[in-house]
């Protein structure tokens, strides 16, 4: 059985990746699984999606643990721990990486053994979130790596799903996937599909006895109110609101009642100040702001200029 898991950012066509990746799998004759997994709806979150195929019937559900190919649409998700990009992957998993940077230095930075590729991206991208035909490409690489599914099969499949939309978009998408399969040709076939679990192979995990604290000491860790402070959601972030203090009204009533998260404090003169480390970058406050004052800027640029500071 083959199974494939996505890695991507919400907006960025992960789960259409998947979704074209299976109709290619059925076009082809297999038996297939495939769906995205993610919490809030939010453009820039990080989501994945996995497919799973096979010749005969496919009695596995729920998440793929250890995947034969993963494939990272955005490699900002890889130091996230949340993202989960390098979960449960072995010396077989093929890792497949959408990046500027090359195959030795992102191997240098993950230290692992497992076969590395780099989809290298084609050009700079303001939003990493609005990357519109990256779910075709990725699914177009991917198909090319497990070799089992022809182009023919992998550009119908990406017309049976995008079926509702535009005839530019649509040849735009079966460019940007035949560019990626045609670039992965060279690896053709270096997926390996992975044994079938069977119930008779099944071994049970050893349990770790873990010894009870009181509830004093465990209890506030748990059930206790203020510790989401600790969750630093702002790493999901790919554009970064700004405030333009010289054009700020100071209606701060507006963009700290409008944050979903409550990231827009009000300090002592009255100016609304951001809390970076709890922005998500949603920008409510962007559109909301009566003056303009609040504009969005990639988050990138920022990390590169704390970088160099």
């Amino acid at each position: 059985m083959y199974r494939i898991r996505f890695h991507g950012r919400g907006g960025q066509g992960v789960k259409t990746a998947s979704r074209i990746l299976g109709s290619a799998f059925f076009i082809e004759g297999y038996e297939v699984q495939d769906a995205p997994r993610y919490g809030a709806e939010r453009r820039g979150a990080p989501i994945f999606a996995y497919v799973r195929a096979n010749k005969h019937s496919i009695n596995e559900r729920g998440i793929i643990q250890q995947p034969d190919l993963v494939v990272v649409a955005d490699d900002t998700l890889i130091p996230v721990p949340a993202a989960g990009v390098l979960s449960g992957i072995t010396q077989q998993t093929v890792i497949l990486i959408n990046s500027y940077e090359s195959e030795t230095s992102w191997r240098q930075r993950l230290n692992i053994q497992s076969p590395l590729l780099i989809l290298p991206e084609t050009q700079a991208t303001t939003d990493r979130a609005n990357q519109p035909f990256i779910g075709a490409t990725c699914a177009g690489a991917a198909a090319s790596l497990l070799g089992v599914i022809s182009l023919e099969s992998l550009k119908q499949a990406i017309e049976q799903e995008l079926s509702g939309h535009d005839a530019a978009i649509i040849a735009q998408n079966l460019e940007n996937a035949g560019a990626a399969y045609k670039l992965m040709q060279p690896h053709k076939g270096c997926v390996t599909q992975a044994a079938d679990i069977t119930a008779s192979s099944y071994v049970s995990p050893e349990w770790i006895e873990m010894p009870t604290e009181d509830a004093s000491i465990s209890a506030p860790v748990i059930h206790a109110g203020l510790t989401s402070v600790e969750v630093k959601t702002g790493l999901w972030r790919t554009l970064r609101p700004v405030i333009d203090y010289d054009r700020c009204k100071q209606c701060w009533w507006v963009c700290s009642n409008f944050c979903p998260d409550a990231a827009i404090k009000v300090s002592d003169k009255g100016l609304p100040e951001i809390d970076y480390d709890h922005c998500k970058g949603c920008m409510v406050c962007v559109a909301q702001c009566p003056p303009h004052a609040i504009e969005a800027f990639p988050e990138h640029d920022f990390q590169l200029k704390e970088a160099k500071t």
